[in-house]
């Protein structure tokens, strides 16, 4: 099995960027242009590696490769944006890969573009890149080009990066030394205040996991979580705002997240996505990524008074008028309560969220600002589901 870490390493030390991969200090999958700028560079380095993967290193310094990590990336659907814009597109991977230098909170991002032997284009137009745009690597840069004939050409007459690739791979497989060496930092040093736990599945993957464990009702929750398989240097993570639980059987590591979510003070908690580990005995291992959220119904009559309410909630915000301690508390509430109208069939709800956004930003309560964000994660993971 491949480390990671020494993966990552390994490209940075190889070269400066090349025709199979590319860094980034950070990506940027919020806006259109982040977007089209991610898309342009999966789609040229799919067209320049037909016969070897290719790779795209995010949390490194663009200059003398100093590894600084990034954010945790949770979009787990970046596949399912790739085929929304891209013909012929490759299977990528992002996976979160953690380094013992680096904060706790930060991560260096590995998204690895297998080959798919054909030439990727764009169905349609994102930013300023049109519909039928093919891109390529040359060199450390990311060109446009003309035809689908010009790439097949160049293709033929380039000397392609197999046997390099290959060659890298081969050099950052794991040993046991570096098995243990993960363990013992994850146990000992990263959480050794949170009871840390580990399990080996098919006498061959090492997954650990922490976090801060209580309980409601019959069921076990656990918030501030990191999960990490070892063998792979792949890191889960789950913030303390989150609600997971944590099951696992001789051949699957199972972590379901809730999204608490209800109207006047009452909060019942929903699942909303299921990611399973699963073990093979051949030494492969699948992630898979399950949406479950089924979203509450309520009342319509009910619903357009509270949605009314809200709305006046807003209103006063954009005149900065002063809020009473109930509509204090009703702002935190707002972002959810705005959700659960749009996913009863107010089909504004949400634009009027999203316009709201900087005046939860602004105002002197932050937790109003934590709970929008938390629900546009949630209405992300819906629309790319």
């Amino acid at each position: 099995m491949i480390n990671k870490r020494l993966l990552i390493k390994n490209l940075l030390a190889h070269s400066d960027e090349s025709t199979f991969y590319d860094k980034k200090r950070q990506l940027n999958l919020h806006t259109k242009e982040g977007k089209a700028k991610f898309l342009k560079h999966i789609c040229a380095l799919s067209n320049s590696n037909p016969l070897n993967n290719s790779y795209i290193v995010v949390g490194v310094e663009d200059q003398d490769n100093e590894i600084l990590g990034d954010d945790f990336f949770d979009d787990s659907r970046i596949q399912n944006l790739v085929n929304a814009y891209l013909d012929n597109a490759p299977k990528i991977q992002y996976e979160n890969v953690p380094f013992p230098n680096l904060p706790k909170d930060k991560v260096v991002g590995l998204v690895t573009i297998k080959p798919n032997n054909k030439i990727s284009s764009f169905k349609k137009g994102i930013h300023t890149i049109v519909a039928k745009s093919i891109f390529m690597r040359r060199g450390s840069s990311t060109m446009p080009v003309e035809t689908v004939s010009e790439v097949s050409m160049s293709i033929k007459t380039k000397n392609l990066n197999a046997e390099t690739v290959i060659s890298i791979e081969n050099n950052s497989h794991n040993s046991i030394a570096h098995t243990l060496e993960g363990v013992i930092d994850f146990i000992n040093n990263r959480h050794p205040d949170m009871s840390p736990k580990y399990k080996v599945f098919k006498e061959l993957f090492v997954v650990c996991w922490a976090g801060n464990k209580k309980k409601l009702r019959d069921k076990t929750f656990y918030s501030r979580v990191d999960i990490e398989l070892i063998n792979e240097q792949v890191k889960l993570f789950y913030s303390a705002l989150d609600e997971v639980t944590v099951e696992y059987s001789e051949n699957a590591f199972t972590i379901t997240e809730y999204v608490p979510l209800g109207l006047n003070d009452k909060t019942s908690y929903y699942p909303l996505e299921k990611v399973t580990l699963h073990f093979y005995e051949n030494g492969y291992y699948k992630m898979e990524t399950k949406m479950l959220f089924e979203p509450p119904e309520y009342n319509r009559k009910m619903l357009f008074h509270i949605y009314n309410s809200n709305l006046a909630l807003v209103s006063k915000l954009e005149k900065g008028l002063t809020l009473t301690a109930r509509e204090e508390k009703d702002l935190e509430n707002l972002p959810a309560i705005l959700m659960i109208c749009y996913l009863n069939g107010f089909q504004d709800a949400k634009q009027k969220l999203i316009d709201a956004k900087l005046l939860l930003k602004t105002y002197n309560n932050p937790a109003a600002y934590v709970s929008f964000k938390e629900v546009m994660r949630i209405l992300r993971k819906m629309k790319y589901n």
